[in-house]
Formats: C-alpha cells, sequence, structure tokens
C-alpha cells in the first residue's frame, strides 16, 4: 500500500458474447481477465460466469499474469464470458501518479543482473518491419535532446497521439506498426504496438499492457477493454504510458496483464469447432460502477 494514499472501491463488469447460427464445439478458451494485484491495487471480489458452463483452471503464466484455462463440455448456439470484479485502488491524490525519484538518462544502462530479462523486451516482434520503423523513428526528436529517457518516452506518445487517429476496431489481433503508420490510424492496442516496437528499435525495454481505463468517456458509454504501453526504466521499474491518450498512465488504468508479444494478453481467446457460416456477431461491453464502501 501507497504511504498516505487514499482507497477507493471500483467495480468493472466485462462482458464478452459470441452468438452462432448452428451449435458449435469450443475448444479450450484462454482468459486474461484478474487484475493485476499490487501495491496500488487489491482484488477484493471477482465472479467469472460462462455460458455454456466450463471448468476453470487457474495458473500463472511466465509474465506472472493471472491466468484462466476454460474446459467446455456442451455444445452451445451462444458463448457468454461474463466477468465482475471489485478492486480497491490505492494513490496519493496530492502528488503526481509517476514522480520521479531519480533521472534515466539516454541511452539507458540496465543492471548487469536485469540484462538477460530486459533483452527480451529490447528484441523486436516485427523485425521485417524494422527498415519502415526506422524511418519513422528518424522524424522523431533526439532521444538525448530530452533530459530523461522517461521524458522522451512522454513525448513519443504525445506524437503518436497527435498523429495516429484512434479508430475502434472489432477485429481480433493487432495491426502491425507498418500498417498503422501506413492508414495513419488505428485501436488502442496498435497504437500501443507501434509505440512497444519503437522504443525496442531504440533500445528501450518496452511491453504490451492491457486491462481497463477508468475514464469519463468509458464512464459514460458501454466500453471496451484497453491497452498501453510499459517500460522499464533503471531504479524506477516499470511505467506506464498511453499512446491513445498522450499521457503517462496512472491509477485510472487497470492492468489484467503484461507481455513481451501482445497476443499474450489477449482478454480472450481461443477457437469454435462447426460450420464456417456458423459465426453470427460478436459483441463486447465493459461497465463501470463505484460500490458502496
Amino acid at each position: 500500500m501507497i504511504a498516505n494514499a487514499e482507497s477507493h472501491l471500483l467495480c468493472i463488469r466485462h462482458v464478452t458474447h459470441y452468438r452462432y447460427a448452428f451449435p458449435v464445439t469450443f475448444e479450450p478458451h484462454r482468459l486474461v481477465l484478474r487484475p493485476r494485484e499490487g501495491h496500488d491495487l487489491r482484488v477484493e471480489e471477482l465472479r467469472l460466469e460462462l455460458t455454456p458452463a466450463a471448468e476453470l483452471v487457474w495458473t500463472r503464466d511466465i509474465f506472472g499474469n493471472t491466468v484462466t484455462r476454460a474446459n467446455f463440455r456442451e455444445p452451445a448456439t451462444e458463448l457468454m464470458i461474463s466477468s465482475e470484479v471489485i478492486v480497491r485502488r490505492f494513490f496519493a491524490p496530492d502528488s503526481p501518479p509517476h514522480a520521479d525519484h531519480s533521472l534515466s538518462p539516454y541511452p539507458l544502462e540496465y543492471d548487469p543482473l536485469e540484462r538477460g530479462i530486459v533483452a527480451g523486451y529490447r528484441a523486436p516482434v516485427y523485425a521485417e518491419e524494422a527498415d519502415a520503423l526506422r524511418r519513422w523513428i528518424g522524424g522523431l526528436p533526439n532521444p538525448r535532446d530530452f533530459p530523461s529517457a522517461e521524458c522522451f518516452v512522454l513525448r513519443c506518445a504525445e506524437i503518436i497521439h497527435e498523429t495516429i487517429r484512434y479508430q475502434r476496431r472489432e477485429e481480433k489481433g493487432v495491426q502491425s506498426p507498418d500498417t498503422t503508420l501506413s492508414l495513419g490510424s488505428g485501436s488502442c492496442r496498435d497504437m500501443a504496438t507501434l509505440m512497444m516496437e519503437a522504443l525496442r528499435h531504440l533500445g528501450i525495454a518496452t511491453r504490451f499492457a492491457s486491462g481497463y481505463l477508468d475514464c469519463p468517456a468509458t464512464r459514460a458509454a458501454r466500453g471496451s477493454t484497453h491497452a498501453w504501453a510499459e517500460v522499464y526504466f533503471p531504479q524506477l521499474g516499470w511505467r506506464g504510458f498511453d499512446p491513445t491518450t498522450g499521457k503517462a498512465c496512472d491509477h485510472r488504468h487497470i492492468v489484467t496483464g503484461t507481455s513481451y508479444h501482445p497476443r499474450g494478453v489477449m482478454p480472450v481467446s481461443g477457437r469454435f469447432n462447426g460450420p464456417a457460416n456458423a459465426f453470427m456477431q460478436l459483441t463486447v461491453g465493459v461497465e463501470f460502477s463505484t460500490p458502496d464502501g
């Protein structure tokens, strides 16, 4: 718990609903829906309901994420996954969400004990797009001109926010960075992937983060999941930056999973077996509320 911090409860209801024209069977599904706990967040209650019923196996993956494996036995014409979680957030309201305790000049120098792990977060996922990314990076400010690497990373998030138009996409997966740059638009996960890859080409350890964003826009309408990037700084540790908003992350960003690759933290992933024309519709909704207490 953060010293002198306030605590607030938040209820998150996340429903994923698939509809099919004919009864289909389901292969095991992988769910990454439980918020990550730590000094700034605690899960008070979690209810996970699936239709049709499934056997649930809870595990932790190599990145420390809580993963649920759902094993289904019955065919059905719909699959509904409903997660309702109450979390308690701890934060100091009178201080910035990410006050710097030390400066991290560029290029970053990582501790020798951490370099083996850091290397995985500096290796690009889309190595075949290196030339396109380097051309885009060439138009960014020189990271050496900033007082710290943190300042440069924040400016990178601002530039993506200013130049890439947000476009909500229901399709699975992420766009490659080159596709996002070519279109000039993308979803939050596409922007996070672009930022992650660009920073990795600059030797900055970065990972993909998935979860929820509690803000007026998501409370006013039926929202969806959110994605952003987290950067590892010597001494400061992992810090979140949201290129969709162009800001550093704060207590409103609630992480459910982090990974070297965007595929590692998809909220719901799995397959069905049935006729090719069986799939009809997918709807996803996320609602926030403030419970009593």
